[in-house]
């Protein structure tokens, strides 16, 4: 099967130029839950018709409803998917575990792919998405092509990778950057990209340590496709038409004739948008500073020529026939004349005629009647070939093949048009179930085991989570503070690639024997993977949970508790049907990004500087981000502040949560045990420098 272009459009005209550059498949939004809500979505006449226009070239419709949604947003999300299921959408693109769990109720027959926002990036994690019901997988954008090989070998499902647009800094689904700095939520769909701006690390001048290159596959579309790749996805929702049109036919041509795009079109590509260029440094597994760039005057250069060039594509007349189709005629002596034309995708659909006349000069030929059928001129149609079984002798009125012809191809275009018919249902959230209502216990989370005193200990936490390399590289320690009744939770590095799998299970079993009680999960792999290890199993953070179905679906997965979105407001938390106990963090520098990238080592000459501890880069207004290394050379950004809640006893009283849970990144272990005391005592007095995060404010 041949690799599918998929291509973007914010808007109905880019659409049309999608598809007119060559598109196999087009993805755009529809209503507020979709991850680019600033592009111009479609209304629903214009969703319809566009639907409508897709189907008829033969051309996929895939509708991104890939945001988190609230309980309360559920019900909107679901008359939206009803919507969509009658309009004929061809998939529905998700990141929310409780909107997938709601489409399979609502429109059991409507495939749907997982997003990049679920941030899958290795064979477990397609794997789990399969058994939730997943039809496609869409990778994150970070693996080189030797581990997309080893996923497309293994998957049962379609995979679809990202081959050219904008890149992000941090993994898609796991960047809380623009939510906590201004509000904006990535993953609802309003990314103000603060990654894009400038920033200092101490003592150095401004620069962009956050942005990176846009992406192109373009000379790698033979290996993609070998490697076993379904889909090459372009970015570029907010990006004009010329943009979708000129890329899409520059991609489509480069697999259709099998060869990579020439020097010219690479030329085209730059122009028309790209940061210093292109970069393929994920796909060739060679991270770096060469794949960081910025936007300058010069890539903003519009060459009209390129323009013009690009707008030919989807406005020149007439419009290319792109759908072949097989006729077959008959004309018998006192027989009704008939035809019957098949397109490529088996529809069919036949005319009758009036019963030939007996020639009274020159008979009409079967070279007559095909050169007549043949010209579907004006129509998206053309001919693959003709048929005709004739009887000598005969006289066939051109006006006659005119007018079967023409009512083939209209009745045929009418049913492709016709959207395909599917089962729909009601939604039902089920049974609400209340959390609990005692005072909520406390989990103490730290970076490193330097921070844990025995006087925090006699504070008696439920948890204590611990990085499970720490718990590796301490683990007589850990070995015994698990004898002594501690209960220890191993927190998994939320990316891990297959090649890097090996070694954490072999350190997941050390931690087993050596007592320790849960593992804490941060991507939708881990469950999947570790279910038969022994392990109580706690989702972390990354896992997006903001609403009551996605609990349930957690639930399904094996999970004995869940962690809560810190994008939620109070509210939404009060809001939330426990089918699992539930922990909230309350207290700590929250994680903004974690970077395959790794923003560190761009301090030239310096090696590895965060092997002794964090790098701070500042922004423009002073706030210092604290910047840690992770398994395998990554990077997590936290915020500049901690997140203090100790004094909001009263208001976060009711909410249900089971757990408190408070995060020590940067703290001395004085500080820690301070903390700690403050929550147990709800001290009223304020640190200096602290934000409530978003439970107050909330996220657009």
């Amino acid at each position: 099967m041949a690799l599918e272009i998929m291509s973007p459009a914010g808007s109905y005209e880019s659409i049309v130029a999608a598809v007119r550059g060559g598109a196999d498949a087009v993805y755009f939004g529809a209503g507020d839950f979709n991850a680019r809500r600033n592009a111009k979505n479609l209304t629903d006449e214009e969703l319809a018709d566009a639907m409508k226009y897709c189907r008829l070239r033969g051309v996929k419709t895939y509708l991104t409803v890939n945001t988190l949604v609230t309980d309360r947003e559920l019900k909107k999300a679901e008359e939206l998917i009803v919507k969509l299921t009658d309009m004929g959408a061809d998939a529905i693109i998700v990141q929310d575990l409780g909107m997938a769990r709601m489409i399979k109720a609502v429109s059991p027959d409507m495939p749907i792919h997982a997003s990049t926002q679920l941030t899958v990036h290795n064979l477990a994690g397609v794997l789990a998405c399969a058994e939730m019901g997943f039809s496609r997988v869409v990778l994150s954008r970070e693996l080189p092509l030797s581990e997309i090989k080893f996923i497309c070998e293994n998957s049962p499902v379609e995979i679809e990778i990202f081959g050219h647009g904008a890149l992000c800094m941090c993994y898609s689904g796991q960047c809380y950057m623009s939510a906590m700095i201004g509000g904006r939520s990535g993953n609802r769909g309003l990314c103000a990209q603060p990654c894009r701006m400038m920033y200092s690390y101490a003592g150095e001048a401004p620069c962009y340590p956050l942005s990176l290159k846009d992406l192109s596959v373009a000379s790698y579309l033979k290996k993609i496709e070998e490697a076993g790749v379904r889909c090459i996805k372009i970015e570029g929702r907010m990006k004009r038409p010329e943009y979708t049109a000129l890329v899409t036919k520059i991609y489509k041509d480069a697999v259709t004739f099998g060869r990579n795009p020439s020097r010219d079109d690479m030329y085209k590509l730059e122009t028309l948008f790209s940061r210093d260029g292109f970069t393929d440094g994920y796909l060739a597994d060679k991270k770096g500073k060469q794949m960081f760039g910025v936007r300058s005057e010069s890539d903003g250069r519009e060459t009209r020529a390129i323009y013009k060039e690009a707008r030919e594509i989807y406005e020149a007349e007439p419009e290319p026939p792109v759908i072949g189709i097989s006729l077959s005629f008959k004309g018998k002596a006192g027989e009704p004349m008939c035809l019957k034309a098949v397109d490529r995708d088996g529809n069919e659909y036949s005319a009758e005629g009036p019963v030939p006349e007996k020639a009274r000069s020159r008979a009409t030929t079967k070279e007559d009647v095909e050169s007549a059928l043949k010209k579907t001129g004006g129509t998206v149609f053309f001919p693959t070939d003709v048929e005709t079984e004739l009887d000598d002798g005969l006289r066939i009125p051109a006006s006659a093949l005119n007018a079967m012809r023409r009512q083939c191809t209209e009745g045929l275009a009418s049913g492709r048009r016709t959207p395909p018919r599917r089962l729909t249902s009601d939604f039902r959230t089920g049974v609400r179930r209340f959390g609990w209502e005692e005072k909520p216990g406390y989990i103490y989370s730290f970076r490193s085991l330097s921070q844990v005193t025995p006087a925090i200990l006699d504070l008696k936490p439920d948890y204590i989570y611990l990085p499970l390399g720490e718990i590796d590289a301490n683990i007589g320690l850990i070995s015994d503070l698990c004898r002594r009744g501690l209960k220890i939770g191993a927190v998994l590095p939320r990316v891990t690639f297959d090649r890097e799998w090996t070694a954490v299970i072999e350190r997941l079993r050390k931690a087993r024997e050596a007592g320790v009680a849960a593992a804490v999960c941060g991507n939708i792999a881990h469950p999947y993977l570790l279910r038969k290890m022994g392990f109580e199993l706690r989702g972390d953070f990354g896992l997006n949970v903001m609403n009551s179905q996605s609990v349930r679906e957690l639930k399904n997965m094996g999970l004995d508790a869940c962690t809560l979105s810190f994008e939620m407001t109070l509210p939404q938390i009060r809001d939330i049907s426990y089918l699992l106990p539930c922990e909230m963090i309350t207290y700590g520098r929250l994680p903004l990004m974690i970077t395959e990238n790794c923003v560190l080592k761009r301090l030239d000459g310096r090696g590895c500087p965060c092997d002794g501890g964090p790098v701070y880069i500042s922004d423009k207004t002073g706030r210092s981000f604290p910047i840690y290394k992770e398994e395998g050379c990554r990077s997590t950004v936290y915020n500049s502040e901690p997140l203090y809640l100790a004094d909001k006893e009263a208001d976060l009283r009711g909410l249900g949560v089971r757990w408190h849970r408070l995060e020590f990144i940067t703290e001395n272990p004085k500080e820690c045990l301070k903390t700690a005391v403050a929550y147990m005592e709800g001290n009223t007095s304020l640190p200096s420098k602290m934000t409530r995060g978003l439970y107050y404010r909330g996220v657009q």
